[in-house]
C-alpha cells in the first residue's frame, strides 16, 4: 500500500468526562474508499469529524494523539481551520443546500476562497462540479431555482457538487444515503464510485452492504475502539478477529 493520506496514532477523544475513541491507530489510502462501519454510538462518526475538526465546533470535545493529512499535523495550533475544511470536505447524512440557487450552491466556496479569476472560469468550475456528480444533465436549465427545490437525491448530489468544486484533499461522507431511497442511494454509489479515481473517501455508513459495494478498505469500530481495519473483502469474508465476526453475522450490533 502507498503511504496513506490520513494517518491516525494514538487518538483518543473525550466529550467531557466520557471517552468516545479510544487509542485509534488508523492509516487511510489515497484515492480510495474506506469504510468506517460499527453498531450505533461506536465512535465511528466521533472520529471521522475529527478529521477536518468539526468536533472543534462541540465545547465540551477534546483530542489527544496524533492526526495528519499529507504529513500535516491537523491539530497543529497553526492549521487554519477553514481552509482544512476546504481541502477536507464533508457530505452529511441529511443533505443541506444552502437557501440560495444551485449555481450559488456549487459556487459559493470558489467564491469564498478566491479559487477563480473570473465569471466563465467560476462557470466553468460550477458545470465541472455538476458533472462530476452526476447532475448537470438533469438541472442543466434550472441553475438559478433553489437548491432546495430538487429532490432529495438531487439535493445530495448538490452538496457533493459543492464539495468537490474546491478540489479538496479528502471527502468525508456521515452516512449521506440514510436520507435517501433505494433508487437514489443506488445513484449516490455509483457516483463515489467514480469520484474515487479523483478523491478519498471516507464513508461512516451503517449499512454493511454498502461498504462491501462501494469501498477497498473498512475499518470496524466497537465501543469506541477501532477493532479491526483491511481489505473490504477480506473483513466480510474473512475477519480476524471474533467481534468482527459477531457483528457481521448481526451477532452484534
Amino acid at each position: 500500500m502507498n503511504a496513506p493520506i490520513i494517518s491516525a496514532k494514538n487518538v483518543d477523544i473525550f466529550y467531557g468526562d466520557k471517552q468516545a475513541i479510544f487509542d485509534v491507530d488508523l492509516d487511510i489510502p489515497e484515492r480510495k474508499v474506506t469504510s468506517l462501519i460499527g453498531p450505533s454510538g461506536c465512535g465511528k462518526s466521533t472520529f471521522l469529524r475529527a478529521v477536518n475538526r468539526m468536533n472543534d465546533l462541540i465545547p465540551a470535545c477534546r483530542f489527544d494523539g496524533s492526526l495528519t493529512i499529507g504529513g500535516q499535523e491537523v491539530y497543529d495550533h497553526s492549521v487554519d481551520v477553514v481552509a482544512l475544511r476546504a481541502q477536507v470536505g464533508m457530505v452529511f447524512q441529511k443533505p443541506n443546500p444552502f437557501p440560495k440557487s444551485i449555481f450559488e450552491n456549487v459556487a459559493y466556496g470558489l467564491k469564498i476562497h478566491k479559487l477563480t479569476n473570473s465569471k466563465s472560469e467560476l462557470e466553468d468550475r460550477v458545470e465541472w462540479s455538476l458533472k462530476s456528480a452526476g447532475l448537470w444533465d438533469e438541472i442543466a436549465d434550472r441553475l438559478d431555482e433553489p437548491g432546495n427545490s430538487l429532490s432529495g437525491g438531487q439535493q445530495q448530489r448538490l452538496c457533493i457538487a459543492r464539495t468537490i468544486a474546491v478540489e479538496p484533499k479528502v471527502i468525508l461522507m456521515d452516512e449521506p444515503c440514510s436520507a435517501l431511497d433505494p433508487i437514489a442511494t443506488a445513484v449516490v454509489e455509483e457516483l463515489i464510485d467514480k469520484l474515487r479515481q479523483d478523491f478519498t473517501i471516507v464513508i461512516v455508513t451503517h449499512s454493511m452492504q454498502q461498504a462491501a459495494r462501494i469501498s477497498q478498505r473498512t475499518a470496524f469500530f466497537h465501543l469506541g475502539n477501532l477493532v479491526e481495519l483491511g481489505d473490504t473483502n477480506d473483513i466480510f469474508t474473512d475477519p480476524k478477529e471474533e467481534r468482527t465476526q459477531n457483528y457481521i453475522t448481526g451477532r452484534i450490533g
